[in-house]
């Protein structure tokens, strides 16, 4: 008697073999369907009427419209005529109407010049006065003529060879003056962050898995600027340490503090947070943990040194350029960076490796371009420290430079444009000036100042300076600033 799994099993074999025989017909009729389908496209490829190999006719070459014709560049905007007059009459009535505006006080200079720097109108321009940031515009300069500004600032990470205690390497952590380092990844898009400590972290810990390493001693070489790092006196106008830090080889995003508050877009912040007083410190601090993230383990904490001889490069990050750094340091007015291209500036041509030794340096540069340097006094090269006094003859003779091609651009390129961009940004009267005008502004609780140029409507360019010392009141005298830059175009 057969069991109920027996009888299962045979319908299930008889199935099996009815599929079988199902599926060989379906794949049979493909083949046969498959077959004429090809053919039957060889035949119409043969009579040429689909695209194929086997086309017996001419081939029939695809027809393309006519094309369009090449248009002659233009210039988006036409040269300057760099010779054209200022009408001295207009730039006469322009500094009345400032000299006469409530606020200004008689405490001030003020001129106008043509593109070659000789002054049109003027009201005493042989009185030297404290120029607050507008003293930033000889350190450009300066920078601009003696420093490569196609170069970029390098940190990077080297292992010396010998061991330390417990056997661990030691890891040394070196910049050459990028204090916009970022804390994240490199940043192609901005100037503060190019070069982010996250990335050259990464390079790091690979270089050291390669060798097997996998505890570190750190040590951080910030020598670059030597002992000497604040200009003399400048604590008097850095109250609450948001003005300046100390000028060093490393530092995140120039040593600003912002307690997880800053701003959105790394280049572009109006808020002053307090700085840090151990930039250096911080970055080779900050670099140790986000080793510790990647499986490095650091022993002790980051400490000064130097870098050993013959020690391996582990891995490097690179800043933006030196032109795209000083135009950040000129329109977020940066008093740190300032000094630290004064300092740069003394290196490169001889100078002391001190405060003193970079005003020197950025005077004795400043004369060599020409421009008359007459009672100028240079207690640091930002403006901040009391005691800098400049002419306006000087101010606006470097600003006559900066409309000379060659050496020297990255000194105006990074100027302020009133309504668009940098300190000057609300300084803008006439919205059709916007565009207009290149400045740098200047400010400290006596002084107000501004120099620049400005491109004219009629045609050609001009030049001025205007700085206000002990005004009788600070914010008019800036509106009267405003009003009298916002009439330059117009000359």
């Amino acid at each position: 008697m057969m069991d109920k799994e027996s009888g299962k099993g045979r319908h299930v074999r008889r199935s099996g073999r009815a599929l079988a025989v199902a599926r060989a017909w379906r794949i049979g009729l493909a083949v046969l369907v498959t077959l004429a389908l090809a053919c039957g496209y060889a035949v119409l490829d043969i009579r040429g009427e689909v695209p194929g190999m086997l086309t017996s006719g001419g081939t029939q070459r695809p027809q393309a419209s006519a094309p369009m014709r090449v248009r002659a560049a233009r210039d988006v905007a036409g040269r300057a005529d760099l010779g054209k007059p200022v009408d001295k009459q207009a730039a006469e009535a322009a500094i009345d109407a400032f000299a006469s505006a409530p606020g200004v006080g008689g405490d001030f200079s003020v001129a106008v010049a043509g593109a070659d720097g000789s002054i049109v109108a003027s009201r005493n321009d042989g009185t030297p006065r404290e120029p607050a940031s507008t003293m930033k515009t000889l350190t450009a300069l300066a920078a601009s003529t003696s420093l490569d500004m196609g170069s970029t600032f390098s940190t990077v990470a080297y292992l010396d060879g010998a061991r330390g205690r417990g056997g661990a390497a030691t890891v040394t952590l070196k910049g050459d003056g990028d204090m916009l380092l970022g804390a994240g990844e490199n940043d192609p898009n901005h100037i503060n962050g190019r070069a982010g400590l996250a990335t050259l972290a990464d390079q790091t810990a690979q270089s050291l898995a390669r060798r097997g390493i996998s505890t570190v001693r750190l040590r951080y070489d910030d020598g670059l600027f030597g002992k000497s790092r604040y200009p003399e006196n400048i604590a008097e106008n850095n109250d609450g340490n948001t003005e300046y830090t100390a000028v060093s080889s490393m530092a995140v995003d120039g040593g600003r503090q912002w307690g997880g508050y800053g701003p959105d877009d790394p280049d572009t912040y109006t808020a002053y947070p307090t700085m840090s007083t151990t930039p250096a410190q911080d970055a080779a601090d900050l670099f140790a943990s986000l080793l510790a993230q990647r499986g490095v383990k650091v022993d002790g904490g980051a400490s000064a040194g130097r870098v050993a001889g013959g020690a391996a490069r582990l891995g490097v990050v690179r800043s933006a350029t030196l032109s795209q750094v000083l135009a950040f340091a000129l329109r977020h007015s940066d008093n740190t960076l300032a000094e630290e291209f004064g300092r740069l500036t003394a290196l490169r041509n001889g100078f002391a490796n001190s405060p003193q030794g970079a005003t020197k340096a950025v005077t004795t540069k400043v004369r060599q371009a020409g421009i008359d340097t007459t009672g100028l006094t240079m207690a640091d090269c930002s403006g901040l420290s009391p005691g800098s006094k400049v002419g306006v003859r000087t101010l606006v003779e470097v600003q006559a430079r900066n409309l000379k091609p060659g050496s020297g651009a990255a000194a105006a390129e990074g100027l302020s444009v009133p309504g668009l961009v940098g300190t000057a940004r609300n300084r803008i009267q006439d919205p059709d000036d916007a565009g207009l005008l290149r400045v740098k502004t200047g400010s400290l609780d006596e002084v107000t100042s501004m120099a620049g140029t400005a491109s004219r409507r009629g045609g050609g360019v001009v030049a001025f300076a205007v700085v206000v010392n002990d005004p009788g009141d600070l914010l008019q005298a800036r509106e009267a600033i405003d009003a009298f830059v916002s009439a330059m175009d117009r000359l």
